[in-house]
Order: structure tokens, then sequence, then C-alpha cells
């Protein structure tokens, strides 16, 4: 199943997500269909809220992301109630974009390297640690997880200067090519 994408401006995307309990339903059925989702829409990570579900899951495929000398080394992963343990090394910006936030891109500095503690889909308790786009790349989806968006990283000035598409996404005004829902008049597309 693919779902729409939560475009900006719904509230389930500034809502702190729930932990999941062990017998969540269909907890392979909804990570499968997560990814399906994600890739429909061209993207490297999707979280819960990004659905409509506030709960503590996402998905990354960071190998998208990779460049020539780290082919073959991206990561293909749920997250289920994750937790940042560390954020180490020096931050380094890269310019992210957002499936709920589509036409929109800006700088955001990150540290380079994270520990993360998390269950995957069969319920296993993993502690690993990423570091570069990885590790980019799961914390973006991990800040979706806290209530957080990648524009709240943004200084004023920058803020300012989008605020007129972040309205314009809010209400439907945007050309994305997938399905998305819309929190202005509950518009799909």
């Amino acid at each position: 199943m693919i779902y729409p994408i939560v475009a900006y401006g719904d509230p389930v995307l500034k809502t702190e997500a729930d932990d999941l309990p062990k017998d969540f339903p269909n907890l392979k059925e909804l990570v499968d269909d997560m990814y399906t989702t994600m890739y429909h829409a061209h993207g490297v990570g999707l979280a819960a809220p990004q659905i409509g579900k506030a709960i503590r899951l996402f998905v990354i495929d960071s190998e998208p992301m990779m460049d020539d000398k780290d082919e073959g080394k991206g990561v293909k992963k749920a997250f289920i109630n994750a937790e940042i343990l560390e954020e180490s090394g020096d931050e380094w910006g890269f310019e992210e974009g957002c499936l709920s936030i589509p036409g929109v891109r800006e700088t955001v500095y990150r540290p380079e390297r994270i520990v993360i503690r998390y269950f995957d889909e069969e319920w296993n308790e993993h502690t690993d640690t990423y570091d570069g786009m990885t590790a980019r790349v799961i914390q973006h989806e991990y800040d979706h997880i806290e209530g957080i968006l990648f524009t709240d990283h943004l200084n004023g000035l920058k803020k300012r200067l989008i605020k007129n598409k972040l309205t314009k996404i809010s209400k439907g005004e945007v050309d994305a090519d997938y399905k998305m829902k819309f929190p202005a008049a509950d518009k799909r597309r």
C-alpha cells in the first residue's frame, strides 16, 4: 500500500511520537508499506508521522545518497522506538529536503557521527554507530519522531525567506509527483 505523504502544516509533524508496544498490529506490513511509499516518492527516509501515524518508527535506505567512493555502503533499515544516545564529530552542512515539504531545500548542519539504540521489525535490540550521510539520514528521520522538521534547524532569516513556500504547501499549492495529504481542507493529490 502506498500512503499519501502528510504535508507541512499538519499537527502530526510537530508532535512527539509515542513508543510502539511489542504487540503493535501488522508491524511488518506497515514497515513494508513505508518502504513502498518512500521509494514511490523517491525518498531515502520516511518516518511514521509523515504518513499520519504519531509512532516512533522510521525507515531509511541511504544507498542513493552515497557517492562513488562509498557506493555499496548505504544502510536499509527500520528503526523502532529509536533513541539517539550520542552525537559527535564536527557539524557539517548539507542541503536537505523532505517529502513533507516538496520543493524546499536548505543547508542543515548536523554532527557527523551518532550512536543510536533501536529495535528492528523482529524486535531485536541494536545499539549501532553511524557516520556521514547515513548518520544524516537517520538524524533527519529521528527528528520527525521528535516532532522536529529540518526547517526548524534554520536561522530566522532563512525561515522568513521560505515562509510563503511553506504556507503554500500547507494549502496544497505545490507540485509533487506523489500523493499528499494537506491540512488545509484535507485535499488529496
